[in-house]
Formats: structure tokens, C-alpha cells, sequence
């Protein structure tokens, strides 16, 4: 895979568009992309990312993070367009991310959808377009480029910092990292499926087992006695001898309850004859019981019915009487009724003769019909009277109304001539208000375009004055670092210079006898050199070396705290002197202090507050103006309407009072001694209802007393046809009907009593059973019920036998069921929880402990720590070489071992014991390393681009010089390395360069394709 052209807009710290050419920067073979702390480099490798796979690496990919710059315009997109050759294909891939842009109608803005084109390149016909599709060119580059993004970025970005904690890793760690890298992710499955099929496996066997012992418990419970005498053997889930154990038990169990079951019938049998006899003799006891008290109970009856013979012979000669008196019942009711009758209609003609006058109360019902009469003719020549009373009540009443409008309307043309007087007056003030209220709203828009940006003025002189203070305060501190790495620099030098005057004494040290020398080989050593006062050995001087490296990083810190506070600083004194195009200008040109500008805030937001107080009545000004617009014209019209409705009511005040002259001598007529018609009207219509009611009562009197005397006649012709002498004799034997029924039902009741005594009386069984001695069906039952009982119990002997030895029998079958069925299941767990223990590393047979994925993963480490060593020799001139160790280590798991053998030394080590220059090459070989080996692992994909992100600083001149060698000599498989760094040294030694500058309004990027070529 080869680069050709990046080109970003909108992306990061870059506001506009950048285009970078790579093939210019590829020609040198290597290439440096430096820039300042925070200008954008790593933003130039995110590009790539995500141009490639829609998502940049690690944490830069966090949720809320955005891809846009804020730099940009919001009418420009954010865009990434990659050209690239890989797979043999030129391609063009475009990337747009999801992002905020202005709406195309009104205002705001709405959030635009990722999109993604792919086009490829031909020679004949140009570049034509393949996909549109974000799932089919992710697929598409996916499967060219042969990675995944992760191990894109662990490939081909080679972020120094991962692979110094990946050589100073555990293997737990490097595990972790090599899975993703390697994708071993299939042998993990593997592992994991082994495991989950021996539990599956495990589980079903015991399972089995459990179900085997849970047979035999219930086994045990079914065998009831013979259990005891032989107890279920002692037997755990998962014993070999389970099955065996148990199957034996259970036939013993069997033999046992067929021997009970055969006791159990004979003494069923035994039971049943003593039952039957108990049986009879108990029924034979309870039947001359019977017949015993049946005959004491008609003795009983029969002396009961002589006792009441006289009151039955009472009864029925009162019910012969009754049922005489019955023929006379009508003719008493008759005259009762009648009687009832005449006493109502009496007492209502003494009560309406006592309200008529003493002329009228002897007065027949013809006298009272005639004055009746009389009156209802007088009583109807009233009604036209009525109406004209009505209709003058009515004049009265809208006169009365006619004075209420006069007066309302008076009022009302008052008030509105003197409202109406000042109307001039009010409308001149109102639109006064709404003039000042509309220019104070112009006011108001102008002093808030003055105000913003002195707020922001105001804000940006206080960070300038506590920035300024930070300034001083970082400028000592790079002081004070400069000092210290300097100091730390001549002793490390110092130290190195002694040593060295005494390295013949400290390889002296190392001699022995017999053994020859390191330096000349012979193996006599007559006159060692001796170390001299102040002798520096080897680790005081690395010491020194590691404090000099500190005190460097901590002044390379400072330097960088400096330049970003300065900038922070000039940021925000630009900020606080930009000018306000309201304002008048400043004559001193000096910087405004915050307290002139908050002084400045204050007095404008003081006036905008008022202005817009102001203009905030402008809307009640202007409706106020209109509320009194139309008061003036509703007044001046209804003045006009009450003028008309007076001229009105003076023509109607004429025509009423004709009509009330005419109507007047009508009613006088009328009245006739009365205070109106409709007393006198009143008065009549009473003495008509009092006439009405006498008559109608004197009429209802006669009658009555005609049917009472008629009554009377029947009556009397009743009682003597029925054989009494008197109405009242008959009347005082009448019975009702329940009466009646009641002394029938005593008379029908003796004599069927009678009747069934006498039937009683004549049975020869219950005259015999007498005779003889009393019957004892107590006893009798005592005994059948001790019989019954023993035969229950036999029966339900019987019965639990029979239904223990079925029971027994089931459960033995099923339990035999178990055992064949659990046979296979038992080998298939052991086969499968052999294979899982050898693939987790816990099995016997694995001699190193080491997991199916660690064996894999060790395999690939092997491969890679083979790939570094080759490049790692060369960077510390042949010192050092990566070896893969299969040990185990901490009690973690074995296999991912990384030691270093030190030539100098002959030994191997570990790699966290590497220094922080030997860690970074050493890692920069293990990621070249990597790099080999994950590209054979994808298909031998070429990879002509890398970026080497950081860690040069760590590095001496002698040793940057080697590791630029190995970089350099990538050429050789065609390859072109670019450099992230911000080293100062590193651009005297790489001619090809890309500079990003950080700007006010975003980043840029310059190229350096040669010692003198600049171009931007």
C-alpha cells in the first residue's frame, strides 16, 4: 500500500483546505512531520484513519468527540479525500462525517448524514466511481488493505509508546495485544467451546447420577420396613460403583416386599369371615329393637286419642254452625258498607251547609243550582274588564321604562361630551409615549452591538493579566530546568570522563586466575591495574546518565508549558485590544486595562438596561393608542343613538296616555265597590265553589240514606232464611275462612290418627317382639365395629403391599433405564473433559502449562521477536538481540516471555531492565518486527508507507544515527518511513519534511521535499 495525496478541509485543527503529497515526501525514502505541541501532527495520521476506515484511532474515537474543526466556516464541510495504490488498484477514497450545516430554508441549522465515495483510477477511461455504499467500501479497503483498523494503526502508525509497555508487559498483557494483532480469536473459541462441552458433559453426568441416587431414595421410601433392615448403600454422585450398588440394592429391595405381600393376603382372608358374622348378629339385634319401640310408640299414640275425643265431638259442632252463618255473611257486609256510607255523606252537608250564609242553610239543592247559576253570569261579564286592568298594569309599566331610558341616556350623553372634551389631550400624549417607547428600541439594538464585544474584550483582558502572571511563572521554571539539565549534563559528562581514565581497573576487576583476559587472551595477569581515588563505576555513571535524561525531559516540558502559555497569552492580549468599531478611537494607543474595560461594560449595560426598560412599552404604547382611538368612536356613536331614542320616547309617552284615558272609565264600571276587577272576580268565583259543594252534599245525603234502609231489609230476610232469630245471633257465629280451615284440619287430623293407631294395634310382629326381654344392639355393635376395623387394616396391608412391590418394580426399571443411558455420556465426558484440560493448560499431558491461544500466540512472538532482533543488533551495533521465552513467570500462564541477551554481558535479561534509550529502539525493532510479521500474516500485503509516532528524544547522537540507518535501509524492500517528531536535531538530519504550522485561524502544513525545495 502506497500514499499518493491527503487532502483535508475542515478536519481537527485545520481550518481550511491542506493537501499533503506523499510521493514527494516517498521520493527521499525517509521523511520528518514535526510542528509545535498542539499544531496538528497526529492529526495528519488520523486523517489517513479515517480515510481509510471511517474512524480514528483509540481514545480519539471516544463518543462526543468531533472530527470538525472550529476553525472552519459553517458553509464549508468537513471533508478527507486519500489517494492511494494498493492491491495493484489506484483508488480515491472521499469521507464527509456526520455534521452540523446552515438549513437551506429559515434559520438554525440541521445535522447532515456521513457520506463516503470510492472511485478508481483507469489509464484509458480516468477515474470513474465504484461505490457510494459506507458498508461496501469499508468491506472493499478492508479486504485490499488486508488489517483490521487496529491492526492498521498498530502496523502501520507504530505508536512508540504501546510498544514500550508491550516490551515491559506481562504476558497476561502481551496476550491481550497479540490476540487483537493476530486474530487468535478462533482459537480462544476453541478453548471456550472445550470448556463449555466438558461442563455441558459434567453436568449431564451428574445429573445422572443425581437422578440415579433420587431413584433410589424414593426406592427406599416405596420399601418402607424391608429398607431398614437393608439400608441404601453409601454412594456419592460421580463413584464408579454407583450404578452396580444400586441395582443390587433394589432387587433386594423387591424380595423383601413379595414376601410381605403374601403375609398380608392370609390375613385378609381371616378378617373377611370374622366381618360377615359380626354382620348378621348386629342386624338381627337392631331389627327386635325396632319392632320393641314401634309397639311402645302406638301404646303411646293410642292413649293420646282417647284424651282429646271430647274436644274433636266440640270442634265439629262449631263448624256445622260456622258454615250456616255463611249464607248470612253477604247481607252483613252489605249493610255495614252502607252504613259506612250515610255517615260520610252526613258529615259532609253539615260541613258545607255551616260555611254558607243563615238566608241559605236550609236551602234545597234547586234553590242553591239557580243562585249558582245566576252568579257564573255575572262571573263571565267581568272578563273584558280583566283584560283592560291587565293592559293599563302594562301602560304603567312601560312609562316607568320609557323615565329609566330618559335618565340612562342622560347620563350617557354627559359622560360622553366630557370624555369627548379632552380626547386632543390624550391622543397627543399617547403617541408621545409610543415615539419615545420606538426610538429607544433603535437605541437598544445599538448599545447591544456595542456590548457583546466589550464582554468579550472585558473576559479576554482578565485572562490576559492571570496569563501574564503564568508567563513570569513559566519563564523561571524553564529558567530553573535549564539550569538543572545543564548541571546534570556536566556531571554525567564528568563521571563518563573518569570512568573511562578507569576502565582498565574495572575490567581488571573482572579477571581471575586461569582464566584469559578479555582483552589480550592470555591467561596470566601479572600486574592488574588498580582504580584510583574516586573511582566511578558503571552504575553511578548510568545514574547520572538517567538524571541528565530526566532533567532534559523536564526542561523539554517547560520549554513546551512556556510556548503554549505565551500563545495562550498573545491570544488573548489580541483578544482584549481588538478595536469596537462604535467606539471612539483611542488617541494614547495603549492596551485598555480590565478595570477601564469593566468600567466601559458597566456603563453600557446600565444604558442598554434603561434603553431597553423604554422599549419595552412600546407594544402597550401602541395598543393603548388604538384602545382610546376606539373609545372616541364608540362614544360619538352611541351620543348620536341616544339623541334619536329621546325623540322616540316623547312620541310613545303621547300615544300611551290616550290609551290609559280610555281604558280608565272602562274599569271604574267595572270595580263595582271594589279595590279592582280581579278582587271582585275573586269574590264571585268563591261563592260559585261554595254553592257547588252544598248541592252536590245535600244530593249525596239522600242517597245514602235511601241504601241504608234497603240494607237493613236484606239483612234481616237473610238471618231468618238461615234458621236465626236475629242478624246479631248469625253474625256471632260467623267464622272466617282460616278459622274454618283450622278446626277441619283438627277433625281430618284425629281421625286419620285414629286410623292409624288401629292398624298399629293389629301387627302380631311388634306384639311378639314385646314379649320378649330388651334388645342390646350396642354391645352387637361394639363388636362389628372391632371387626370392621381389623378388616380395613388387612385390606390396606394388602393393598401397600401390592402397591410397594408395583412402585418397587417401576422405579426398578427405571433406574436400570438411567444406568444404560448414562453409559455413553459418561465416556463422552471423559474424551471431551480430556481434550479441555489439554487445551486449557491444565491437563497432566500439557508438560508447560500453556493454553491452546498462548501456545498459538507464543508461536507469533517467536516470529516477531526473530523479525526485531535482525533490525535491534544493527540499531545497538550488534549489542542485543529479542529471544522469546516459553517460561513461566509469576505464576502466570507460560509462553509469552520477551528477554533481551546483552552481548556484552553473555546473559539474558528481562526487558523491563532496558534503559529509556535501549527501550526505544528496542521497541521501534519490536514494532518493524510486528510490523513484518502481521503484513505475512494478512498475505504479504506491501506496505510502502509507515509513521513512526515520537521517542527520538530519547536517544544519544551515535545511537539516533544507527536507528536513522535501519529506518533508512527500509528503502531496500521499497518502502518510505515518515517520522512524527518534534526533535529539533532530527531536522539537520532529514531533508524531506512536513511542517505543520499552528495559526489564529487554524493549522497549515508546508513541504520540504529537498535541502532547499519549500513549498507551502
Amino acid at each position: 500500500m502506497r500514499l499518493h495525496t491527503l487532502r483535508v478541509t475542515a478536519f481537527g485543527p485545520f481550518g481550511a483546505t491542506q493537501e499533503i503529497d506523499f510521493d514527494a515526501l516517498s521520493a527521499a525514502g525517509l521523511f520528518l512531520l514535526h510542528g509545535p505541541t498542539g499544531a496538528g501532527k497526529t492529526s495528519v495520521l488520523d486523517a489517513v484513519c479515517y480515510a481509510l476506515y471511517g474512524a480514528v484511532p483509540g481514545a480519539r474515537q471516544s463518543p462526543g468527540t468531533s472530527l470538525r474543526s472550529d476553525h472552519a466556516p459553517v458553509d464549508l464541510p468537513t471533508e478527507v479525500l486519500l489517494d492511494l495504490t494498493v492491491g495493484g488498484r489506484r483508488l480515491e477514497i472521499t469521507r464527509r462525517p456526520a455534521q452540523p450545516r446552515p438549513k437551506k430554508r429559515g434559520g438554525g441549522h440541521t445535522t447532515e448524514k456521513a457520506q463516503t465515495w470510492l472511485r478508481e483510477y483507469d489509464p484509458e477511461d480516468g477515474w470513474r466511481g465504484l461505490s457510494k455504499s459506507h458498508q461496501e467500501i469499508g468491506e472493499e479497503i478492508t479486504q485490499l488493505v488486508g488489517m483490521s483498523r487496529e491492526q492498521f494503526c498498530q502496523v502501520v502508525l507504530l505508536p512508540q509508546g504501546d510498544f514500550a509497555r508491550f516490551l515491559r508487559a506481562d504476558a497476561e498483557a502481551r496476550g491481550r495485544l497479540l490476540g487483537r494483532l493476530f486474530d487468535t480469536r478462533r482459537f480462544a473459541a476453541v478453548e471456550e467451546r472445550l470448556a463449555e462441552l466438558r461442563r455441558t458433559a459434567e453436568a449431564q453426568v451428574k445429573a445422572g447420577d443425581d437422578q440415579i441416587l433420587a431413584l433410589a431414595q424414593r426406592i427406599a421410601q416405596a420399601a418402607g420396613p424391608a429398607a431398614r433392615e437393608c439400608p441404601l448403600p453409601d454412594v456419592q454422585p460421580g463413584d464408579p460403583g454407583l450404578a452396580d450398588a444400586v441395582l443390587g440394592w433394589a432387587a433386594t429391595a423387591r424380595s423383601g416386599a413379595r414376601e410381605r405381600l403374601d403375609i398380608a393376603a392370609s390375613v385378609l382372608a381371616t378378617a373377611e369371615e370374622r366381618h360377615a358374622g359380626a354382620r348378621r348378629a348386629l342386624d338381627d339385634e337392631r331389627e327386635l329393637a325396632v319392632l320393641q319401640e314401634r309397639y311402645a310408640e302406638t301404646r303411646r299414640r293410642a292413649d293420646a286419642l282417647e284424651a282429646g275425643r271430647a274436644a274433636h265431638e266440640e270442634a265439629r259442632e262449631r263448624l256445622a254452625r260456622a258454615r250456616k252463618a255463611d249464607l248470612v255473611g253477604p247481607a252483613l257486609d252489605l249493610r255495614e258498607e252502607a252504613e259506612r256510607v250515610y255517615r260520610r255523606a252526613s258529615e259532609g252537608r253539615g260541613r258545607a251547609r255551616a260555611r254558607l250564609p243563615e238566608n241559605l242553610a236550609d236551602a234545597g239543592a234547586e234553590q242553591l243550582a239557580t243562585l249558582e247559576h245566576r252568579l257564573r253570569e255575572e262571573l263571565g261579564g267581568l272578563e273584558s274588564a280583566r283584560r283592560a286592568e291587565r293592559r293599563s298594569a302594562e301602560i304603567d309599566d312601560e312609562r316607568a321604562a320609557l323615565e329609566r331610558q330618559a335618565r340612562a341616556d342622560d347620563d350617557l350623553v354627559r359622560d360622553s361630551e366630557g370624555w369627548l372634551a379632552g380626547w386632543e389631550t390624550t391622543r397627543r400624549d399617547l403617541q408621545a409615549r409610543l415615539d419615545a417607547a420606538l426610538e429607544a428600541a433603535t437605541r437598544t439594538e445599538l448599545l447591544a452591538r456595542r456590548l457583546d464585544p466589550a464582554r468579550r474584550r472585558l473576559d479576554a483582558a482578565r485572562r490576559r493579566d492571570a496569563l501574564a502572571v503564568d508567563v513570569t511563572a513559566a519563564e523561571q521554571r524553564l529558567a530553573d530546568a535549564r539550569e538543572h539539565a545543564v548541571s546534570t549534563h556536566e556531571r554525567w559528562l564528568g563521571l563518563r570522563e573518569r570512568r573511562l581514565r578507569d576502565i582498565a581497573a574495572e575490567l581488571a576487576g573482572q579477571l581471575a586466575a586461569g582464566e584469559p583476559c578479555a582483552v589480550c587472551g592470555a591467561p596470566d595477569h601479572p600486574a592488574p591495574a588498580r582504580p584510583s581515588d574516586g573511582h566511578v563505576d558503571r552504575a553511578t555513571e548510568e545514574a547520572a546518565e538517567r538524571t541528565h535524561r530526566a532533567a532534559e525531559a523536564a526542561r523539554a516540558e517547560a520549554d513546551q508549558a512556556l510556548a503554549l502559555v505565551r500563545e495562550r497569552h498573545a491570544r488573548a492580549r489580541a483578544e482584549a485590544e481588538e478595536p469596537d468599531d462604535h467606539a471612539p478611537d483611542d488617541a494614547t494607543g495603549t492596551a485598555p486595562t480590565a478595570a477601564a474595560l469593566a468600567a466601559l461594560v458597566d456603563t453600557l449595560s446600565g444604558e442598554h438596561a434603561d434603553a431597553y426598560r423604554t422599549a419595552a412599552g412600546a407594544h402597550a404604547a401602541r395598543e393603548a393608542l388604538a384602545a382610546a382611538e376606539r373609545e372616541q368612536r364608540r362614544r360619538s356613536e352611541e351620543r348620536q343613538r341616544a339623541e334619536q331614542r329621546a325623540a322616540a320616547r316623547t312620541s310613545r309617552r303621547e300615544s300611551l296616555d290616550g290609551e290609559r284615558a280610555s281604558l280608565d272609565e272602562v274599569l271604574d264600571r267595572a270595580r263595582g265597590g271594589y279595590a279592582g276587577v280581579a278582587e271582585h272576580a275573586a269574590v264571585l268565583q268563591r261563592r260559585v265553589a261554595l254553592l257547588v259543594e252544598a248541592a252536590g252534599a245535600v244530593r249525596e245525603e239522600a242517597t245514602a240514606a235511601d241504601r241504608l234502609k234497603e240494607a237493613d231489609d236484606r239483612l234481616a230476610d237473610a238471618a231468618f232464611r238461615a234458621g236465626f232469630e236475629t242478624p246479631e245471633a248469625a253474625a256471632a257465629t260467623l267464622l272466617d275462612d282460616a278459622g274454618q280451615r283450622t278446626l277441619q284440619h283438627r277433625i281430618d287430623a284425629w281421625q286419620a290418627e285414629a286410623a292409624a293407631v288401629a292398624d298399629r294395634l293389629a301387627e302380631t310382629a311388634a306384639r311378639d317382639a314385646a314379649a320378649r326381654p330388651p334388645a342390646a344392639p350396642d354391645t352387637a355393635q361394639e363388636a362389628f365395629d372391632r371387626a370392621e376395623r381389623a378388616l380395613r387394616e388387612a385390606a390396606a396391608a394388602l393393598g401397600a403391599a401390592r402397591e410397594r412391590c408395583a412402585e418397587l418394580g417401576r422405579l426398578s426399571r427405571r433406574v436400570a433405564d438411567e444406568v444404560r443411558g448414562l453409559g455413553p455420556v459418561r465416556e463422552e465426558y471423559e474424551r471431551v473433559a480430556r481434550l479441555a484440560g489439554l487445551t486449557a493448560g491444565t491437563s497432566a499431558d500439557n508438560a508447560r502449562k500453556m493454553r491452546l491461544e498462548a501456545y498459538v500466540l507464543a508461536a507469533r512472538l517467536e516470529q516477531v521477536a526473530a523479525a526485531a532482533t535482525a533490525r535491534l543488533q544493527r540499531m545497538s551495533s550488534g549489542r542485543y538481540q529479542l529471544v522469546h521465552s516459553d517460561a513461566r513467570t509469576g505464576g502466570r500462564r507460560a509462553g509469552l516471555g520477551l528477554h533481551v541477551i546483552d552481548a556484552w554481558t553473555g546473559r539474558e535479561r528481562d526487558t523491563a531492565t532496558l534503559s529509556g534509550g535501549e527501550t526505544f529502539f528496542a521497541s521501534l525493532a519490536l514494532a518493524l518486527g510486528l510490523a513484518d510479521v502481521v503484513t505475512d500474516e494478512a498475505g504479504g500485503v506491501r506496505l510502502d508507507t509507515l509513521f513512526i509516532d515520537e521517542g527520538f528524544g530519547s536517544l544519544d547522537d551515535q545511537t539516533l544515527d544507527e536507528v536513522l540507518d535501519v529506518l533508512d535501509s527500509l528503502r531496500e524492500r521499497d518502502r518510505s518511513v515518515g517520522i512524527v517528531s518534534h526533535v529539533a536535531d532530527l531536522r539537520r538530519r532529514i531533508p524531506a519534511q512536513l511542517e505543520v504550522v499552528k495559526e489564529r485561524h487554524g493549522s497549515a502544513v508546508r513541504l520540504r521535499a529537498g535541502a532547499d525545495g519549500l513549498s507551502d
